[in-house]
């Protein structure tokens, strides 16, 4: 039984698991903070130039 437990504590092979689930739970949440970031600047530029085109924005004339 103890040989059982010792060879348990060695067992290394969940670990792994756990780290390569951290490292992508960090880069899910870097995508998701670029994304939320850019999101709202390709938004705005959509706007900006919808406006153009609908005359609202036009100015010097």
């Amino acid at each position: 039984m103890s040989q059982l437990f010792a060879r348990f504590l060695k067992d290394e092979s969940g670990a792994t698991a756990v780290e390569y689930g951290l490292i992508v739970a960090l880069i899910a949440a870097g995508i998701i903070t670029v994304v939320g970031t850019l999101g709202d600047q390709i938004t705005g530029a959509f706007t900006t130039v919808s406006e153009g085109l609908n005359g609202e924005g036009i100015t010097g004339e």
